[in-house]
């Protein structure tokens, strides 16, 4: 009975400080929000909800000029001792 006393015990201790939350400190956010803002400079956007953002239109691009079409390729006539690609079969067998 002690031993079960004494594991709930020690159970208790180590998960209490894991349990604990963590102040909030609005203050501390303020100046981080400050400093970060400072950093990203003319990065950030500037659009503010209110407005509503305007879209750009790129103007109609003109023809395109045809590219040349390459005629076909002969093909190879075997005489080169080469061998056709073949691909072997996969045994499907999971172990």
């Amino acid at each position: 009975m002690k031993t079960l006393l004494c594991g709930v015990a020690l159970l208790a201790a180590v998960t209490a400080p894991a349990a604990a939350e963590t102040r909030y400190d609005r203050n501390l956010e303020k100046a981080v929000l400050d400093i970060i803002a400072g950093k990203m400079g003319n990065i950030r956007g500037g659009f503010s909800y209110k407005q509503v953002p305007q879209l750009v239109v790129l103007p109609d691009a003109g023809p395109v000029a045809p590219t040349p079409v390459e005629p076909p390729r002969q093909e190879a006539s075997g005489n080169d001792g080469l061998m056709p690609a073949v691909e072997r079969q996969v045994s499907r067998t999971i172990f």
